[in-house]
């Protein structure tokens, strides 16, 4: 039986996790085989990803007490019909005013993302681990055993030589990685697990602004990490382990680069 065809919608659901098994191991299949489409799909994963880590502090925040709209309608309730017209104007642009107020909270989420340096790096770096990190058939493009190839991809993708961390001493090996779209150019990702299922995300990009930078801590959600910058290249390592836990396992990343 010849498969379908694989359209845009397939591939936007694919992104969305809204295919049954069998339709979202075809379109795992179509990737392999088309890495242009591959990209486009890469590109969709980590501007949804971008969004719903920018958005969550704000989803998780309670309604102010104020912004109820059960309070407004108390405090404002409907005119009498026999109040003149300009009374009941007066009680809709209230309404419309707390409305306007309302969307402004629910929006703001859309300011938080930092634009530059190692805290955009960070949060590059979170939205690649949420993205890719729970992928068990495609999480990285290009294999640790694929010989030389990885080598290959991390200097084509950042411009120089790059080192590829060992943490086989932390307990982790490294798994392969793909190159992944930032708001600041092509950055690399890098994918380590352990024998517990535990996954780790390395990104690696040129920097423009904090070009060296002493290392800090960063969360997002259930995602910690440690950025720095060293050189003109900036390095995040995230997971959802302990800061505590991390911090070693990133000082054994900066020893190597």
């Amino acid at each position: 039986m010849n498969m379908k065809p694989i359209t845009e919608d397939d591939l936007q659901a694919y992104v969305d996790n809204a295919l049954d098994a069998e339709r979202h191991c075809d379109v795992a299949e179509y990737l392999r085989e088309n890495p242009e489409a591959d990209a486009r799909v890469t590109a969709y994963r980590t501007q949804a990803a971008s969004l719903r880590f920018a958005l969550d502090p704000v989803a998780r925040e309670p309604v102010p007490s104020r912004l109820n709209l059960r309070t407004i309608a108390a405090a404002h309730p409907p005119a009498p019909a026999r109040r003149p017209r300009q009374f009941r104007l007066a009680a809709a642009a209230v309404l419309l005013l707390a409305i306007g107020a309302t969307g402004g909270w629910m929006i703001k989420g859309y300011t938080l993302p930092p634009t530059e340096g190692v805290a955009a790096l960070a949060q590059e770096a979170s939205a690649s681990y949420g993205t890719f990190a729970p992928d068990r058939l495609h999480p990285v493009e290009v294999r640790a055993d694929g010989g030389d190839t990885l080598h290959q991809l991390a200097s084509a993708t950042l411009g120089r030589a790059a080192a590829i961390p060992d943490l086989s001493k932390a307990g982790y090996r490294l798994m392969g990685g793909r190159v992944v779209p930032t708001a600041h150019g092509p950055g690399l990702m890098l994918m380590y697990d352990d024998d517990k299922g535990s996954r780790l995300v390395m990104l690696t990009r040129p920097m423009m602004v904090d070009q060296n930078k002493p290392m800090v801590a960063s969360e997002t959600g259930y995602i910690r990490g440690w950025s720095w910058a060293k050189n003109g290249l900036g390095y995040s390592l995230v997971g959802a382990l302990p800061h505590d836990d991390l911090h070693p396992i990133a000082d054994a990343v900066r020893s190597q680069t």
